[in-house]
């Protein structure tokens, strides 16, 4: 294997080049140097970086890396836990989605074709939670059903839309859910909740290590926001505008954190007016994106590519502000067999 630079290396490792960065200054592993100075990546390095990036990959924080690469247990007990829950909560879903395959066989044996629903829910990762309830103003009462609630789904909308309303009321509705206001940020809250609580302080540092490796700055706007989110209680937490006081790269590395921490047991609802926190092009299938109308239709989920139903009503909200300050104009879109008639089937595209 020939020596590679810091970019090849991290990419073959699946790591930023930061990460290595931050290996090499917490002591856990040393880059040889070119004649010219620059690091270099030969196969013991890359040795050493995978095994790092593999005990990350368990929960380890880099102070439990370097205990375990210098032959020491400490700290292993309650990542291993938390590893084997995760593993035995993929195995539940894994084994449900094998008993749904093999129903869908049965059907077929009697002659009965699946319906497309039923064959694209093969490959989304869902609770199985569903939610039905009446819409709060301004929507007037009218019934919603959400159904296969996802681990991540984001709410979006134009200002006025009601989505405030909404995930206020779907932490009502949702069974063991709370409401994660703006209040977070109190001056001194979430510091005297860490105070209080040891788990939880470790909980956070863990987080905040992982983030802060991924590029974050820590503030006090993040830190409210790890507290909120590494509690002990609800089941489901609904979350507004998760990317306040949040700069762009933190933003980024939050994004990959909530993504990391996915869980079907904990389903997540975030209200967001962020493209980086709601990056389109990385919804996976255990993430769903829903739209408030301008109109004060009901909302609706968005497929998240070019073309889908409601895309770029949320491609507008998810613009930076000065680019909503300059749409002045309307989105053509009209939800698909809606039974519903709009104005030239347009919503506003001012969020």
């Amino acid at each position: 294997m020939r020596f590679l630079n810091p970019s090849k290396a991290a990419k073959r490792l699946g790591v930023s080049v930061k990460a290595l960065r931050i290996y090499e200054q917490r002591g856990l592993m040393t880059p040889t140097r070119t004649e010219a100075g620059w690091r270099s990546y030969g196969p013991a390095e890359m040795q050493r970086a995978g095994e790092i990036v593999a005990l990350r990959a368990l929960g380890l924080s880099l102070a439990q890396v370097a205990s375990v690469l210098e032959g020491e247990a400490e700290g292993l007990e309650p990542a291993l836990a938390l590893h084997q829950a995760v593993l035995e909560g993929d195995a539940r879903r894994l084994a449900d989605t094998i008993e749904r395959v093999r129903g869908l066989r049965a059907q077929l044996d009697r002659g009965q074709r699946p319906t497309v629903t039923e064959l694209t829910r093969l490959q989304v990762s869902t609770s199985g939670l569903s939610v039905e309830f009446e819409l709060p103003w301004p929507w007037g009462g009218e019934f919603f059903q959400l159904q296969d609630i996802r681990p991540l789904n984001y709410i979006v909308g134009p200002l006025g839309s009601g989505k405030t309303r909404l995930a206020l009321r779907l932490a009502e509705v949702l069974p063991s859910a709370a409401f994660l206001g703006l209040e977070r940020i109190a001056a001194g809250d979430a510091k005297a909740r860490l105070d209080a609580d040891s788990n939880l302080r470790l909980r956070v540092n863990h987080a905040i290590d992982w983030l802060v490796e991924d590029g974050a700055v820590v503030s006090e706007a993040l830190t409210a926001l790890l507290v909120g989110l590494e509690a002990e209680g609800p089941t489901i937490l609904v979350v507004d505008m998760v990317e306040h006081g949040l700069d762009t790269p933190t933003q980024q590395a939050v994004s990959a954190y909530l993504r990391r921490r996915m869980s079907v047991e904990r389903p997540l609802f975030l209200m967001t007016r962020s493209a980086v926190i709601l990056d389109l092009a990385s919804v996976g299938t255990g993430e769903s994106i829903l739209l408030c109308p301008a109109n004060h239709s009901p909302p609706i989920r968005v497929a998240p590519y070019p073309g889908a139903a409601g895309y770029e009503a949320v491609t507008t909200c998810l613009a930076a502000p000065e680019v909503r300050a300059r749409t002045e104009g309307v989105i053509a879109w009209r939800p698909r067999g809606s039974g519903h008639d709009y104005e030239d089937g347009h919503l506003s595209a001012r969020c």
